[in-house]
Formats: structure tokens, C-alpha cells, sequence
């Protein structure tokens, strides 16, 4: 039985909001639909880089997200007659940059009648008070300005991406995100929705909060921003320390979210999970002394290192007692093992991303899944708890006291979780106490607390499991 995720584990575009489907639908519906599949793709691989790109053209990340959405926008209304461009990234980096020349034109137009209106108005008054404001009338523009207006023939011809540009630009997002000027929850959900291109319903379902908050905390964030004028850059390196705890949570909710997506089609979405994976290396490589960095890189390594054997040839979950661990990649395994110890060497107490690691690291290290030390886990995941409770930390080693001690005493200590209400809403609970339930022979609670996990669940391959093994069950 796989392992559900942290709490505190980890924007996907929204073609509704983005652009509105004809009411009739075109000609060539094969068309709308093959480029309404290379938007969503592109929007899941690209929009970080994107996004990144605009925002250091026009110095204002909030700005730089609404021109990459009108782009996303453009190509869903052209491109089921034009076709999908050879690269879509480059087409709509650039489609995003003209955006933001005819936004600085138009400011210009009013600028220059502001100025106008103040002109006749000093003719008319003759007033030294309305003189000196008439001078500064279209000369003050709010806002940053690009510092170049380049040929739209040719923008974004670069691409595609210079892989050292990619990962300093959507870094330089990431430490904007975690600016010491919003508040940590502020800090992780902008990341998420901007870098991490999740949607405000998945990063309320990772928070368990309501989508309501979500999107709050995500708007006041921008407002803040934008108030405090915060340019395109990476801040001095004798900042990084402070904003490391922002952009570690938000690149480790990113990873979990790749790991186990919260909702669609595909249970897992590898791209945005590697993705996460690299720009941590990044930040170990600016960081070398933080221990949790490393920390978090071994527990992305050893994670990622299952990847291969996650899904089988259909795309359907494979869980972890059912994986081939020949096909577990060692080139990872072996950076986890170094960045873990790297993490220890560094400082004895240990941080949860380390913690974390040692327990992944107890997976990667068992050849069979009776091999595994699931007592040495128990153990972990009580260390884990107390430096920071949780009911999903709970629920983890709830399912390694099943695995290590019989599952009458895992479905003991997941009944006592169930009665604080903290999961209701979601499908952990009642998934789990259906597998402990059939391995106790209850058939049929098992059954209906599996259906019950199945109409929670938000991800359509994990619905169609917990389905699945409520059909298996006579």
C-alpha cells in the first residue's frame, strides 16, 4: 500500500477561465480539441519558464501572469485553424510579450492626454499650484516599464530555453515569492499557483483549506507585491537564509504534487515533480551549508528514483508492495544516499525534510517489500511528529504499525485519527481503513469504506483503484 502524502507536501491552466468554447463548435472539432491538449501540456511544462521570461521583461510578476494567461488565451482561438506551432513555448512567450507593448502603448496614450488635459488646464488657470503638477503630468508612469520593445517577428526566437536562463529566471520567481514581506502561508501559495502552475482547488485540497482562502491569500499576495515595488531579482545572497524556509515548502508541496496529483486524468505528473527536483539542486548549489536543502533533495531523490515503476503500460497506479524495484532508477537512489548524508554531516538535530529522507531512504533500501524495516519507519515517523504533528503524519505511521505489528493495531490508531474529523473531507481515511479492514477480514466494511474513499477521491486513476478493489472483494 503506497504511502499517502504530507499535509504540507505541495498554475495548471483553466481553459474555461481562459477562453470560452464557440457555442458551436468549429469545422475542424479535431482541431479545438489537438489544441486544446498542446495547450494544457504546454501550460504544465512551460508556464513557470514562461511566466519567468514576462516577468523579467516587465518587472512585475502579477502583470506577467495576466499577459501569459491572454497568450494561453489567443492560442485556443487560433489555433484550431492555424495549427499548434512547431514550438508552442516560443509562440506564446512571444504572443505574452506583445501583450505587454500594446498594455505599455495604451498607457502611453493616457499618459500623453493626462498631460494634454493638464496643458489646457494651466492655460485656462494660470495657477503656479497647477503648473508644477501639469509639469509632472505624463512624465510619472506607476509601475515598471520593459527596458526594450523587441521586434514581435523575431520575439522569443531564442527558444527553445538556454537551460542556465530557465533555472536563474524561475529561481529569481521563487525567492519573489518567498519575499520576507508576505506571510508563509502567502509565500507558499503564491508559488504554487505561479511556479508551480497548480490551480487554487488543488493548492486548497495540499492545504486543507477552503478554496475561498486560497484564492485570498493568492490575490493580497499580489497586492502586496505590487505595493512594495519588488523587482525581478535574486536578493543578496546574505538574504537567501531567510527566504530558504518559503521556497523549500513551496518547491516540496511543487514535487507532491507531481507525485501524486490532486485531481484530472494522470495520477502522477513526473514533469512538474522533476522539475521541483532540479531547482532544489539549484538551491543547494547557492546554499551548500543548509542542511535542509540537502534534506529535501534526498527526499525528492529517492522519491523520484520509484518513478519508473509507478505506473504500468496503461498508465494505471502501481502501488509500492506491487513495483518492480529492478526498475527503481540507482543513479537517483545513489544522490539520495549522498545529499542525505551531505544533510546529517552538516547538523545532528534533524529537520523534517531529513527525516523524511531517512524514511525514504528506508524504502529505497529494502529489495522486497518484507525486507523493509517497518519498524525503523514507525520510529521515523514518531520523531517526524514531534517536531511537527500532523494528521497525515499520523495516518504514515498508522499504515507502518499495520505493516510492522499486524493491521488490527494500524486500524487502532487509524480509528483514533478518524474521530478528530481533521481528514473528513478526503479519502485518505476511509482508503485506508478499507485495506487494514479486508486484511482482517471484514469483507464487506472493507467494501463500503473503499466505495465511500472512491467518491472522495479527486484524481480519476486513483478513483478507478479504489474501484477497483471494492470490485475484487466477495
Amino acid at each position: 500500500m503506497d504511502r499517502p502524502r504530507q499535509a504540507e507536501d505541495q498554475p495548471r491552466l483553466n481553459l474555461a477561465e481562459a477562453a470560452r468554447r464557440p457555442e458551436t463548435d468549429p469545422p475542424h472539432q479535431g482541431g479545438f480539441e489537438s489544441a486544446r491538449r498542446t495547450v494544457e501540456a504546454t501550460w504544465r511544462i512551460e508556464a513557470a519558464r514562461i511566466i519567468a521570461v514576462v516577468t523579467r521583461y516587465v518587472g512585475d510578476f502579477a502583470l506577467a501572469e495576466d499577459f501569459a494567461q491572454e497568450a494561453f488565451a489567443d492560442a485556443l482561438r487560433t489555433w484550431p485553424e492555424s495549427g499548434s506551432p512547431r514550438n508552442p513555448a516560443a509562440w506564446l512567450t512571444t504572443a505574452a510579450k506583445r501583450k505587454a507593448i500594446d498594455h505599455w502603448r495604451r498607457r502611453d496614450r493616457f499618459d500623453d492626454r493626462v498631460a494634454d488635459l493638464g496643458r489646457d488646464l494651466l492655460a485656462t488657470t494660470g495657477s503656479v499650484g497647477t503648473a508644477a503638477a501639469a509639469s509632472t503630468v505624463g512624465s510619472s508612469r506607476p509601475g515598471p516599464r520593459p527596458t526594450e520593445i523587441p521586434d514581435p517577428a523575431t520575439a522569443g526566437a531564442d527558444l527553445p530555453w538556454d537551460p542556465d536562463t530557465i533555472d536563474d529566471d524561475v529561481l529569481r520567481l521563487l525567492f519573489i515569492s518567498a519575499h520576507p514581506a508576505l506571510a508563509r502561508e502567502a509565500q507558499l501559495a503564491l508559488t504554487l499557483r505561479v511556479v508551480g502552475g497548480l490551480t487554487t482547488e488543488q493548492i486548497a485540497r495540499a492545504f486543507l483549506l477552503p478554496i475561498p482562502t486560497v484564492q485570498q491569500r493568492i490575490v493580497r499576495a499580489k497586492k502586496v507585491l505590487a505595493k512594495a515595488e519588488v523587482r525581478f531579482e535574486l536578493p543578496p545572497a546574505n538574504e537567501w537564509g531567510d527566504r530558504l524556509s518559503g521556497v523549500l515548502g513551496s518547491l516540496y508541496l511543487m514535487f507532491s504534487e507531481g507525485h501524486v496529483a490532486t485531481s484530472g486524468s494522470d495520477w502522477m505528473r513526473p514533469e512538474l515533480a522533476l522539475d521541483a527536483l532540479r531547482l532544489v539542486r539549484v538551491a543547494a548549489g547557492l546554499l551548500p551549508r543548509e542542511p535542509e536543502v540537502h534534506g529535501l533533495v534526498a527526499l525528492m531523490a529517492f522519491t523520484a528514483s520509484r518513478f519508473p515503476a509507478r505506473l504500468d503500460r496503461t498508465g494505471a497506479p502501481v502501488l509500492l508492495a506491487d513495483q518492480d524495484r529492478t526498475r527503481w532508477d540507482r543513479s537517483l537512489i545513489r544522490l539520495g544516499h549522498a545529499s542525505l548524508n551531505r544533510s546529517t554531516d552538516l547538523r545532528e538535530a534533524r529537520g523534517t525534510y531529513t527525516i523524511q529522507a531517512q524514511i525514504a531512504a528506508v524504502h529505497a533500501s529494502a529489495h522486497t517489500i518484507a525486507d523493509t524495516d517497518w519498524e525503523r519507519i514507525v520510529a521515523l515517523y514518531g520523531d517526524l511528529g514531534s517536531i511537527r504533528p500532523s494528521a497525515i503524519t499520523d495516518l504514515n505511521q498508522a499504515i507502518a504499525i499495520a505493516e510492522a505489528r499486524g493491521p488490527a493495531a494500524g486500524l487502532e490508531r487509524v480509528d483514533a485519527i478518524a474521530e478528530s474529523g481533521v481528514l473528513s473531507r478526503y479519502h485518505l481515511i476511509p482508503s485506508v481503513r478499507g485495506e487494514l479492514l479486508a486484511r482482517l477480514g471484514d469483507v464487506a466494511e472493507a467494501r463500503d469504506e473503499l466505495l465511500r474513499a472512491a467518491k472522495l477521491a479527486t484524481n480519476d486513476r486513483e478513483r478507478a483503484v479504489l474501484e477497483y478493489k471494492a470490485r475484487q472483494l466477495r
